[in-house]
């Protein structure tokens, strides 16, 4: 049974990060019967930020820790198994001072496990999270995927670096920029983007 994984990390109520990625994880769904789609909204149910019992425990093996390191980790556990169980990831975020919400950078941080997601070998770090793709619907008001302000969009590359180091190469960004040109240009950045998704959705 395939499973889509969507993240939502946008706190604002009138979000279009949200809807798109929604739009695209409930077609990809019905595009394919029997899968589960699990929601993860980042904003709403924020993650615990990792700390110092957090970092020690995830240190040691699971039979040595005690019952507050256990606690510490067992949000993190959760996550690390969605994540694996996932062929689908579809993650939604505006690009917030040019990068990601910090509610995504959270479960970034919950998932990024030596030992679990990424090995470190002889040869090199190693990613243990293969074999799935990511869809990332990214908004913004100004233009950030080409043009002058590219360098500034620092959201894409990190993403893509990070999601690489754990494995996951194969990422899409569907871009919804530009929408404080004016409602003909949101329009215009609106449409392109959900004709996008039919298009991913009647290719899965």
């Amino acid at each position: 049974m395939s499973s889509i994984l969507l993240l939502t990390s946008s706190p604002r109520a009138e979000s279009l990060s949200t809807p798109i990625a929604v739009e695209l994880a409930e077609k990809l769904k019905n595009q394919n019967p029997g899968s589960v789609l699990v929601r993860r909204d980042l904003a709403a149910s924020p993650l615990p930020h990792i700390d110092d019992l957090f970092t020690g425990a995830i240190r040691k093996p699971a039979e040595a820790r005690t019952a507050e390191e256990v606690a510490a980790v067992k949000t993190s556990d959760e996550l690390v198994n969605e994540l694996f169980a996932a062929d689908t990831v579809v993650i939604s975020t505006g690009l917030i001072n040019f990068n990601i919400y910090s509610s995504l950078k959270t479960w970034i941080d919950n998932v990024a496990r030596a030992g679990l997601t990424f090995k470190y070998t002889e040869s090199g770090p190693v990613g243990l999270l293969t074999g799935k793709k990511v869809y990332v619907v990214l908004t913004s008001g100004g233009v950030y995927s080409q043009g002058p302000a590219a360098p500034l969009n620092h959201a894409v590359p990190y993403l893509k670096s990070v999601l690489g180091f754990l494995g996951i190469t194969d990422i899409e960004t569907i871009y919804v920029e530009g929408l404080a040109f004016g409602p003909e240009a949101a329009e215009k950045a609106i449409d392109a983007a959900k004709t996008r998704v039919q298009e991913i959705a009647l290719a899965a």
